[in-house]
């Protein structure tokens, strides 16, 4: 089994990323139809992170910006939500 303990912290990473802005956590919640329980619920639950990530990869912008802000190439953040969707 493959240890994917990385590419989740990475994803947890950037979904407070995501959060930490009000108009882009608004976005994420609209456009994944998630609720703000959903995420206090399942915040470390594979398929939230890969939609978080997806989310990100969606708006290139936002995904380079997260990717700088976390010290990381923006592949790093793709591959993550490639490797959390297989779980």
């Amino acid at each position: 089994m493959r240890d994917t303990n990385k590419e989740e912290a990475l994803a947890l990473q950037a979904l407070i990323w995501t959060l930490g802005d009000a108009s882009r956590a608004d976005r994420l919640l609209s456009l994944t139809g998630l609720t703000p329980d959903d995420l206090r619920a399942r915040a470390g639950d594979p398929t939230v992170l890969a939609a978080t990530l997806g989310f990100l990869e969606a708006h290139e912008p936002d995904l380079v910006a997260c990717a700088d802000s976390l010290d990381t190439a923006p592949a790093a953040l793709v591959r993550a939500r490639a490797t959390l969707e297989t779980l």
